[in-house]
């Protein structure tokens, strides 16, 4: 079904609502350089770097303002982190349950090993681990590396 252009304005008002009231309820200012991250990285279905963000944000956010917009997110447990197969900090949107006092996405990424595309497979979700006396996690990663659905060759 195609949107109208008035549907889809629409929409996007209502996500600019739905960001306001996720940073106020962070404590943090409503900016438009916030609002431009956050509707840029749920836009997206794969986790995005800052140089991808820089690219699409143009001269409209600074180098230096989308670094503490990110750092700021993933502190407040907004966004997560995932380092793609070269070593690259990547982004994704949290789950509604993450806080500033803990992330809770424990879940499995997908890499891909040809495009390097990261998906988060929010279904995968990790076993729960005991860790000995004087033990705290702070978080689980477990990446699994294929190829997507784009990249997967057509098999007959």
């Amino acid at each position: 079904m195609m949107l109208t252009a008035m549907e889809k304005e629409q929409e996007k008002v209502l996500e600019g609502e739905k960001f306001s009231r996720l940073l106020r309820r962070n404590k943090l200012k409503v900016t438009q350089p916030r609002l431009s991250v956050l509707h840029i990285i749920s836009d997206k279905e794969t986790a995005i770097s800052q140089p991808e963000l820089e690219k699409l944000l143009g001269d409209a956010v600074d180098r230096v303002t989308l670094y503490r917009v990110l750092a700021t997110f993933e502190e407040k447990g907004i966004l997560h982190k995932i380092f793609d197969l070269h070593g690259t900090a990547t982004y994704a949107l949290c789950s509604t349950d993450c806080d500033e006092h803990h992330h809770h996405d424990e879940h499995v990424h997908f890499i891909c090993a040809s495009c390097n595309s990261i998906y988060c497979l929010d279904d995968f979700k990790m076993p729960k681990i005991d860790l000995p006396a004087g033990y705290q996690l702070h978080s689980i990663g477990v990446n699994a590396v294929g190829l997507c659905a784009q990249c997967k060759p057509l098999t007959k």
